[in-house]
């Protein structure tokens, strides 16, 4: 049998049911919690502070991408054309064996942990719409155990490195962690 709800059990039982699927729960990744003043974001060269030359040139262009990916942002490489700027250093880098071959004694995976810098600076005020003064991230890569067959794969390790970071960067700013 029907259950007919009458008076203010009707009207509470609809302003719940109209309230619920605006409650402010999202999908990680997919808020966007810049200011709606921002529409174009310039990515310059990062500093780096670090023996890795290549890997700053990486990082700016794997972050442009994500941001073209993912947002409504438009890339541009003049400074005084963007709404914001965002701006990085390369603070450290190591990396190190953290496995071995039991037979040969030598390094089969390596651990590469990189140290950044980032901030995210609306140009017209000067104001930082978002920093993360030290962050850091971590990559792993396995180094062929035959001499013969040893391919260098730090390069491709450094590519997977720089977008992991430009997609955890990227998430940070739009949910402004």
């Amino acid at each position: 049998m029907p259950v007919i709800l009458r008076g203010a059990t009707a009207a509470a039982v609809a302003i719940i049911a109209l309230t619920i699927p605006g409650c402010g729960y999202h999908v990680a990744g997919k808020a966007d919690m810049m200011p709606k003043e921002v529409r174009t974001i310039c990515v310059p060269a990062w500093g780096n502070a670090t023996t890795r030359y290549r890997l700053t040139d990486r990082l700016p262009a794997e972050i442009a991408k994500e941001f073209i990916a993912r947002t409504r942002y438009q890339i541009v490489t003049d400074p005084n054309q963007a709404d914001a700027i965002l701006t990085g250093s390369v603070v450290n880098y190591f990396a190190y064996p953290i496995i071995f071959d039991q037979a040969t004694g030598r390094a089969n995976t390596v651990q590469v942990v990189l140290y950044m810098t980032a901030t995210l600076t609306d140009r017209k005020t000067g104001k930082a719409l978002f920093t993360r003064p030290q962050f850091d991230w971590k990559q792993q890569y396995e180094i062929s155990s035959n001499p013969r067959a040893f391919f260098d794969e730090s390069d491709a390790a450094m590519d997977r490195l720089s977008r992991d970071v430009a997609r955890m960067l990227v998430s940070a700013i739009l949910e402004n962690f």
